[in-house]
This record gives C-alpha cells, structure tokens and sequence, in this order.
C-alpha cells in the first residue's frame, strides 16, 4: 500500500496568521498519525513563514511514523536535517521566495552538487528523494546522484487530470517504468487530492509514498481531519 504522508504546513500557515500557538502543529501531527496518516511531511523556508525552524526541533520528539523534512539544500538546511534526522529529506530547487514548489531538478546541471549533499544525509542515515518533472530522461541523471527515491512534481497531472486523465498521468507512468530500471524509489506529490489521487496510484507502479497538504488540510474544514485522512487512506488502498 503507498503510504499517506501529511503536510502540516499550512496549520503553521494557520497559526502564524494571528500569532501565538494556535493551532499546534505538533498536536496537529499527533492526531494525524492517531487517525491513520502514516508519515508527516514539512518543508520549512528561510522566511519561516509557515514551519519554523522551531518547528522542526519540536516535531522530531512527537513523529512516531515517518518524519520528512522537505526543502532547497541549502547549507542551513542540511545542517538542520542532520541534526534533527529525520527518516527522509526531500531536496526541491524552489526559490527562497516562491509561493509553493514550481519545478523539479535539472539532475543532469545539477548532478555533482546533488551527489554531494546526498552523500552528507546518506552517511547520516537518512533517506533522500529528489523532487523530479515527469521526465523519464531525466531519471538516469538522477540515479547517478546517488538518491535513494524521487518524487514525482504532480502539479501538471493535477491540472491535467480533468481534461484527459490517460493523458494527464502518461509522462508520469513513463517516468515511472524508468525508475524501475534503476531501482529508484517513487513517491508523489503535490496538488494531489480525494478526486485525482486514486487513478495515481492505481497507475503508478511501485509507488512508495504521496505526500499531500493544501487539498488535504482544505478538505477537512468541510469532513473533519479524522474523516478526511480515513477518505485518502481508501484512495490509496489496493483491494
């Protein structure tokens, strides 16, 4: 079964918005993994506008499934990782002042340096994904950095999927099918959600992991958390 991975971000975003600690994103973190949620996922920025560093430090005590740090590598980033240690980091090239992730690696101009810093977090234990554009020829270059999975930048399915589903996951299936060949892990992510999120995962072989947040966390004003990540965790369910 591909694993449920919830981004708390948007609490954080929640909370910053009148101060204080309300809501709590470690008791937020808490009752996910309490109503299933299989990992929690953050990705903390330099402007601290959603996760703190704060954050990070508080949340490795209270992450009992998978912890996954996400974000640009940075050398304040990875020395944050390797001294919280989460089970996973996921590296994604976004600009300091981006909204939210827009692109995935360009491994092939940036293979030497991903190598670097994936040997860093790899000596330390800790997992590493890359976030990757559906480009099966991209893969290759992303094996070589040494990365253990990549995550698939689902925004374009998500666009996509309303208009032509088979279309819309295609690039991603052959992205896929070329990760295999090279015994990459694949997670996914991003504008993922209760109505594009099954066919995903139905399609995509091998698929280890999604990570999801602003659809998630949105749909749960109206169903409540606990009914909204029972609802993902049937998405993800092979019968």
């Amino acid at each position: 079964m591909t694993k449920l991975s919830v981004n708390i971000n948007k609490i954080a975003t929640l909370r910053n918005a009148r101060g204080g600690e309300f809501p709590s994103v470690t008791e937020a973190a808490i009752k996910l993994q309490e109503f299933g949620a299989q990992g929690i996922t953050i990705h903390p920025r330099p402007d601290e506008r959603h996760i703190t560093r704060k954050d990070v430090y508080d949340l490795k005590s209270v992450v009992k499934t998978e912890f996954n740090i996400e974000g640009n590598p940075h050398r304040d980033f990875i020395d944050m990782v390797l001294k919280v240690k989460p089970e996973q980091v996921t590296l994604v090239p976004d600009a300091d002042d981006a909204i939210t992730s827009n692109a995935g690696w360009d491994c092939k101009k940036h293979q030497v340096f991903l190598n670097e810093v994936i040997s860093e977090f790899k000596n330390a234990g800790i997992r590493t994904s890359v976030f990757l554009d559906p480009n099966p020829e991209m893969v290759e270059f992303a094996a070589k950095t040494g990365t253990d999975r990549i995550e698939l930048y689902t925004e374009a399915y998500a666009k996509d999927y309303p208009k032509d589903k088979n279309l819309a996951i295609k690039p991603y299936f052959e992205t896929a099918q070329k990760c295999l060949e090279y015994n990459l892990g694949i997670n996914a992510g991003h504008d993922l959600s209760l109505d594009n999120l099954k066919f995903l995962a139905d399609e995509i072989p091998n698929l280890l992991e999604v990570s999801i947040g602003h659809a998630l966390i949105s749909e749960a004003l109206y169903m409540g958390m606990e009914n909204t990540v029972q609802a993902y965790l049937k998405r993800l369910a092979k019968w």
